[in-house]
């Protein structure tokens, strides 16, 4: 379960960060703060920063959505014993750290730019993939009796 809660808030934090950025890309907001380097600028205004038509961010507004809402699903009572949740999320996770190690590729590489707020948003990702690979390490919650050891009764 903590490990669910662990993604729940991380996902919430990146929620926030995408945001912010799309809401950029979008127009609003005015210029992005991100201190005297000019990295985000540079990064927000490439070619890259639009992925199929749509800004970057966009995308990483929807995978936190996602993340955040399974996260929460997965915190229901019926489904903190069905371990699936936990294959759910780290699927989303890896395919949010697979795209984040491509931009950040990108970033350094191409752009050579580094914009924090999607560094941060990089350690963000990286955080999730982490604790969802660990949810999966760890044993499921038991619900079934007769599956948890017998407790000895009273002597009569």
């Amino acid at each position: 379960m903590r490990h669910r809660q662990a993604i729940a808030l991380l996902a919430l934090v990146g929620l926030f960060v995408a945001l912010y950025l799309w809401l950029h890309a979008l127009g609003f907001g005015g210029a992005i703060k991100c201190g005297a380097s000019g990295g985000c600028e540079t990064v927000q205004t490439s070619q890259w920063a639009v992925f199929l038509g749509m800004p970057v961010a966009f995308y990483g507004v929807v995978g936190y959505l996602a993340l955040l809402v399974v996260a929460l699903a997965a915190l229901r009572p019926t489904a903190l014993a069905q371990r699936r949740w936990n294959s759910l999320l780290a699927a989303l996770a890896s395919v949010g750290f697979l795209f984040t190690i491509y931009l950040t590729y990108l970033e350094l590489f191409v752009i050579h730019a580094l914009c924090r707020w999607c560094v941060g948003s990089a350690v963000i990702v990286t955080l999730t993939w982490i604790v969802s690979l660990l949810s999966l390490r760890s044993p499921g919650i038991r619900t079934d009796p007769a599956a948890s050891p017998q407790q000895p009764g009273p002597r009569v």
